[in-house]
Protein backbone atom coordinates (compact mmCIF):
# COMPACT_ATOMS: atom_id res chain seq x y z
CA UNK A 1 0.00 0.00 0.00
CA UNK A 2 1.71 3.39 -1.33
CA UNK A 3 -0.87 5.34 0.38
CA UNK A 4 -3.21 5.34 3.05
CA UNK A 5 -4.97 8.18 5.24
CA UNK A 6 -5.10 8.18 9.12
CA UNK A 7 -8.35 10.59 9.49
CA UNK A 8 -7.67 13.92 7.42
CA UNK A 9 -3.69 13.06 7.21
CA UNK A 10 -2.30 11.45 3.91
CA UNK A 11 0.56 8.89 4.14
CA UNK A 12 2.93 8.50 1.26
CA UNK A 13 5.72 5.39 1.19
CA UNK A 14 8.74 6.22 -0.59
CA UNK A 15 10.74 3.29 -1.43
CA UNK A 16 14.61 3.21 -1.53
CA UNK A 17 15.11 -0.45 -1.82
CA UNK A 18 13.51 -3.58 -1.55
CA UNK A 19 14.97 -7.76 -2.26
CA UNK A 20 16.42 -10.22 -0.46
CA UNK A 21 18.53 -9.47 2.78
CA UNK A 22 19.53 -12.60 4.97
CA UNK A 23 18.28 -16.18 5.26
CA UNK A 24 15.84 -16.33 8.71
CA UNK A 25 18.27 -18.02 10.40
CA UNK A 26 20.69 -15.74 10.05
CA UNK A 27 18.07 -12.90 10.80
CA UNK A 28 16.63 -13.68 13.70
CA UNK A 29 18.27 -14.43 17.48
CA UNK A 30 16.29 -17.70 19.06
CA UNK A 31 15.47 -19.02 15.61
CA UNK A 32 13.76 -22.53 15.45
CA UNK A 33 13.81 -24.41 12.39
CA UNK A 34 10.46 -25.91 13.23
CA UNK A 35 8.44 -22.99 14.31
CA UNK A 36 9.47 -21.18 11.18
CA UNK A 37 8.95 -24.20 8.80
CA UNK A 38 5.49 -24.30 10.44
CA UNK A 39 4.89 -20.46 9.30
CA UNK A 40 6.64 -20.16 6.24
CA UNK A 41 3.65 -20.79 3.34
CA UNK A 42 2.16 -17.74 5.18
CA UNK A 43 5.37 -15.45 4.23
CA UNK A 44 5.47 -16.33 1.08
CA UNK A 45 5.89 -14.39 -1.15
CA UNK A 46 5.25 -11.19 0.06
CA UNK A 47 8.11 -11.72 3.43
CA UNK A 48 10.23 -14.73 2.11
CA UNK A 49 11.78 -15.42 -0.81
CA UNK A 50 11.47 -19.41 -1.06
CA UNK A 51 13.88 -19.95 -4.25
CA UNK A 52 16.45 -17.35 -2.78
CA UNK A 53 15.84 -18.68 0.77
CA UNK A 54 16.04 -15.14 1.78
CA UNK A 55 13.94 -12.90 4.01
CA UNK A 56 12.44 -10.49 1.57
CA UNK A 57 13.03 -6.93 3.07
CA UNK A 58 12.36 -3.29 2.42
CA UNK A 59 14.04 -0.06 2.91
CA UNK A 60 10.86 2.53 2.84
CA UNK A 61 10.00 6.24 4.14
CA UNK A 62 6.89 7.50 4.97
CA UNK A 63 5.28 11.08 4.35
CA UNK A 64 2.92 12.21 6.77
CA UNK A 65 0.80 14.78 5.12
CA UNK A 66 -1.33 16.90 7.58
CA UNK A 67 -2.05 19.47 4.52
CA UNK A 68 -0.28 22.23 6.52
CA UNK A 69 2.78 19.91 7.46
CA UNK A 70 5.11 17.37 6.03
CA UNK A 71 6.72 14.76 8.02
CA UNK A 72 9.14 12.39 6.48
CA UNK A 73 9.75 9.63 9.05
CA UNK A 74 13.14 7.70 8.31
CA UNK A 75 15.33 8.38 5.67
CA UNK A 76 16.82 4.99 4.45
CA UNK A 77 20.22 3.86 3.62
CA UNK A 78 21.48 7.12 1.19
CA UNK A 79 23.67 7.05 -1.54
CA UNK A 80 27.17 6.82 -2.07
CA UNK A 81 27.89 5.90 1.21
CA UNK A 82 30.72 3.30 2.62
CA UNK A 83 29.19 0.87 4.37
CA UNK A 84 31.45 -2.12 5.67
CA UNK A 85 29.19 -3.31 8.00
CA UNK A 86 26.60 -3.93 6.05
CA UNK A 87 28.04 -3.95 2.21
CA UNK A 88 24.42 -4.80 0.59
CA UNK A 89 23.66 -0.98 1.65
CA UNK A 90 26.96 0.66 0.61
CA UNK A 91 27.51 2.40 -1.96
CA UNK A 92 24.02 2.81 -3.21
CA UNK A 93 23.14 4.63 -5.99
CA UNK A 94 19.14 4.65 -6.03
CA UNK A 95 16.70 6.77 -7.61
CA UNK A 96 14.98 7.31 -4.19
CA UNK A 97 14.51 11.47 -4.67
CA UNK A 98 12.84 10.69 -7.94
CA UNK A 99 10.40 8.20 -6.15
CA UNK A 100 9.92 11.25 -3.46
CA UNK A 101 8.95 13.51 -6.32
CA UNK A 102 6.38 11.08 -7.90
CA UNK A 103 5.02 11.10 -4.59
CA UNK A 104 4.56 14.16 -4.85
CA UNK A 105 7.08 15.99 -2.96
CA UNK A 106 10.20 17.67 -3.11
CA UNK A 107 13.21 17.71 -0.46
CA UNK A 108 12.34 21.43 0.11
CA UNK A 109 9.42 20.53 0.77
CA UNK A 110 9.85 18.55 3.85
CA UNK A 111 9.40 20.35 7.20
CA UNK A 112 10.23 17.67 9.47
CA UNK A 113 12.54 14.83 9.37
CA UNK A 114 11.59 12.16 12.15
CA UNK A 115 14.81 9.10 12.38
CA UNK A 116 12.94 6.43 14.72
CA UNK A 117 16.73 5.83 15.33
CA UNK A 118 20.53 6.30 14.83
CA UNK A 119 21.00 2.93 12.44
CA UNK A 120 22.58 2.91 9.05
CA UNK A 121 18.63 2.26 7.38
CA UNK A 122 17.15 4.94 9.48
CA UNK A 123 19.36 8.30 8.58
CA UNK A 124 21.19 7.42 5.06
CA UNK A 125 18.94 10.14 3.45
CA UNK A 126 19.56 13.11 5.91
CA UNK A 127 22.42 14.07 4.26
CA UNK A 128 23.59 13.90 0.57
CA UNK A 129 27.04 14.58 -0.79
CA UNK A 130 27.24 17.82 -2.86
CA UNK A 131 30.87 19.12 -3.96
CA UNK A 132 32.49 16.05 -1.76
CA UNK A 133 31.01 17.11 1.38
CA UNK A 134 27.69 15.88 3.16
CA UNK A 135 24.86 18.18 3.31
CA UNK A 136 21.49 18.04 4.66
CA UNK A 137 19.03 16.62 2.10
CA UNK A 138 16.37 18.33 3.20
CA UNK A 139 16.86 22.24 3.38
CA UNK A 140 13.92 23.58 5.02
CA UNK A 141 13.68 20.83 7.57
CA UNK A 142 14.00 20.42 11.46
CA UNK A 143 15.55 16.43 12.28
CA UNK A 144 13.94 15.09 15.09
CA UNK A 145 16.50 12.51 16.65
CA UNK A 146 16.53 10.30 19.47
CA UNK A 147 18.69 11.72 22.70
CA UNK A 148 19.25 8.33 23.89
CA UNK A 149 21.20 7.36 20.66
CA UNK A 150 23.25 10.37 20.38
CA UNK A 151 26.29 9.58 22.99
CA UNK A 152 25.74 5.94 22.14
CA UNK A 153 26.41 5.94 18.43
CA UNK A 154 28.72 9.53 18.38
CA UNK A 155 32.32 8.04 18.30
CA UNK A 156 32.73 10.80 20.33
CA UNK A 157 30.03 9.65 23.07
CA UNK A 158 30.40 9.22 26.49
CA UNK A 159 28.92 6.76 28.59
CA UNK A 160 27.65 3.74 27.67
CA UNK A 161 29.09 2.36 23.99
CA UNK A 162 27.46 0.07 20.88
CA UNK A 163 28.01 -3.76 21.01
CA UNK A 164 30.83 -4.65 19.25
CA UNK A 165 28.44 -5.81 16.08
CA UNK A 166 26.74 -2.94 16.86
CA UNK A 167 29.78 -0.34 16.27
CA UNK A 168 31.01 -2.73 13.29
CA UNK A 169 27.54 -2.62 11.20
CA UNK A 170 27.00 0.96 12.27
CA UNK A 171 30.54 2.54 11.31
CA UNK A 172 30.57 5.71 9.92
CA UNK A 173 26.89 6.60 10.31
CA UNK A 174 27.16 8.66 12.50
CA UNK A 175 29.95 10.63 10.68
CA UNK A 176 28.58 11.46 7.61
CA UNK A 177 24.47 10.85 7.95
CA UNK A 178 24.04 12.81 11.94
CA UNK A 179 26.90 15.23 12.35
CA UNK A 180 26.70 16.81 9.41
CA UNK A 181 22.71 17.61 10.87
CA UNK A 182 24.34 18.71 14.21
CA UNK A 183 26.78 21.16 12.34
CA UNK A 184 24.24 23.07 10.28
CA UNK A 185 21.96 23.31 13.66
CA UNK A 186 19.07 21.21 12.23
CA UNK A 187 18.96 18.60 14.92
CA UNK A 188 16.37 18.40 17.70
CA UNK A 189 17.00 15.68 20.77
CA UNK A 190 13.71 14.14 21.05
CA UNK A 191 12.87 11.94 24.69
CA UNK A 192 9.94 9.72 25.38
CA UNK A 193 6.75 11.79 24.50
CA UNK A 194 8.23 14.67 22.54
CA UNK A 195 5.35 15.34 20.18
CA UNK A 196 6.34 16.51 16.82
CA UNK A 197 2.51 17.90 16.28
CA UNK A 198 -0.98 17.87 17.93
CA UNK A 199 -1.98 14.22 17.40
CA UNK A 200 1.84 13.30 16.77
CA UNK A 201 4.06 11.90 20.14
CA UNK A 202 7.17 9.85 19.90
CA UNK A 203 7.19 6.88 22.61
CA UNK A 204 10.32 5.56 23.42
CA UNK A 205 10.77 2.08 22.50
CA UNK A 206 14.46 0.84 23.59
CA UNK A 207 16.19 -2.02 22.62
CA UNK A 208 16.63 -2.50 19.24
CA UNK A 209 18.81 0.35 19.85
CA UNK A 210 18.86 2.71 23.17
CA UNK A 211 17.02 5.54 21.60
CA UNK A 212 14.62 3.19 19.32
CA UNK A 213 11.38 5.27 19.22
CA UNK A 214 7.89 4.76 18.05
CA UNK A 215 5.63 7.51 16.42
CA UNK A 216 2.24 7.36 17.38
CA UNK A 217 -0.33 9.28 15.11
CA UNK A 218 -3.67 9.82 15.57
CA UNK A 219 -6.77 11.92 13.55
CA UNK A 220 -10.30 11.58 13.68
CA UNK A 221 -10.54 8.81 15.69
CA UNK A 222 -8.25 6.18 13.65
CA UNK A 223 -4.74 5.62 14.45
CA UNK A 224 -1.41 4.31 13.13
CA UNK A 225 2.19 3.49 15.30
CA UNK A 226 5.68 3.56 13.18
CA UNK A 227 7.95 1.55 15.00
CA UNK A 228 10.40 1.35 13.38
CA UNK A 229 13.12 -1.18 13.69
CA UNK A 230 11.16 -2.75 16.97
CA UNK A 231 10.02 -5.66 14.54
CA UNK A 232 11.77 -6.52 11.06
CA UNK A 233 9.20 -8.77 9.90
CA UNK A 234 5.46 -10.59 10.73
CA UNK A 235 7.16 -13.70 12.28
CA UNK A 236 8.14 -11.76 15.07
CA UNK A 237 4.71 -11.42 15.68
CA UNK A 238 3.90 -14.12 16.29
CA UNK A 239 7.21 -14.99 18.07
CA UNK A 240 7.93 -11.71 19.74
CA UNK A 241 10.56 -13.38 21.47
CA UNK A 242 13.00 -13.41 18.28
CA UNK A 243 14.81 -10.55 17.88
CA UNK A 244 16.96 -9.75 15.08
CA UNK A 245 20.31 -10.50 15.64
CA UNK A 246 20.80 -6.26 15.05
CA UNK A 247 19.22 -5.68 18.75
CA UNK A 248 21.70 -3.83 20.81
CA UNK A 249 19.94 -5.12 24.08
CA UNK A 250 17.86 -8.49 23.65
CA UNK A 251 15.53 -8.53 26.75
CA UNK A 252 14.78 -4.59 26.46
CA UNK A 253 14.19 -5.24 22.56
CA UNK A 254 11.43 -7.90 23.52
CA UNK A 255 9.63 -6.32 26.24
CA UNK A 256 9.58 -3.23 23.87
CA UNK A 257 8.06 -5.64 20.89
CA UNK A 258 5.38 -6.86 23.35
CA UNK A 259 4.46 -3.92 24.44
CA UNK A 260 4.06 -2.15 21.04
CA UNK A 261 1.88 -5.47 20.03
CA UNK A 262 -0.53 -5.46 23.62
CA UNK A 263 -0.76 -1.72 22.00
CA UNK A 264 -1.55 -2.20 18.54
CA UNK A 265 -3.92 -5.10 19.42
CA UNK A 266 -5.70 -3.24 22.21
CA UNK A 267 -6.37 0.25 20.28
CA UNK A 268 -6.42 -1.23 16.65
CA UNK A 269 -4.14 1.01 15.21
CA UNK A 270 -2.29 -0.03 12.43
CA UNK A 271 1.17 -1.31 12.70
CA UNK A 272 3.76 0.43 10.22
CA UNK A 273 7.46 -1.12 10.72
CA UNK A 274 9.68 -0.51 8.62
CA UNK A 275 10.99 -3.23 6.50
CA UNK A 276 8.01 -5.02 5.77
CA UNK A 277 7.05 -6.12 2.23
CA UNK A 278 3.54 -7.02 0.84
CA UNK A 279 1.04 -4.23 1.65
CA UNK A 280 3.90 -2.90 4.41
CA UNK A 281 1.69 -2.63 7.28
CA UNK A 282 -0.56 -4.95 9.40
CA UNK A 283 -2.86 -4.76 12.37
CA UNK A 284 -2.50 -7.20 15.14
CA UNK A 285 -4.99 -9.47 16.88
CA UNK A 286 -4.49 -11.43 20.09
CA UNK A 287 -5.22 -15.47 19.08
CA UNK A 288 -4.96 -18.16 22.40
CA UNK A 289 -3.15 -15.95 24.44
CA UNK A 290 -0.55 -14.97 21.20
CA UNK A 291 -0.92 -11.84 18.57
CA UNK A 292 -1.33 -12.51 14.79
CA UNK A 293 -0.57 -10.31 12.01
CA UNK A 294 -3.66 -9.27 10.08
CA UNK A 295 -2.51 -8.74 6.48
CA UNK A 296 -4.40 -5.30 5.11
CA UNK A 297 -4.66 -7.02 2.01
CA UNK A 298 -6.67 -9.66 3.85
CA UNK A 299 -9.57 -7.06 5.19
CA UNK A 300 -9.85 -5.31 1.61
Amino acid sequence: MDQFRIGQITVSRVEEWSGGFSSADFLFAGYEEPVWRRREPEFVPDFYLPDEGKIFGVLQSWVIDTGAERILFDTGAGNDKERPGIPIFGNLQTDYLARLARAGYRPEDIDTVVCSHLHIDHVGWNTQLVDARWQPTFPNARYILPVADRDYWDPAGTGARPTEQGAFVNAGVFEDSVQPIIDAGRAIWAEDGHEVLPGMTLHARPGHTPGQMALALEDGGEKALFVGDILHHPMQVHRPDWNSRFCEDPEQAIASRRKTLEEVADSGALLVPAHFGGEHLVRVTREDGAFRPVYVKDLR
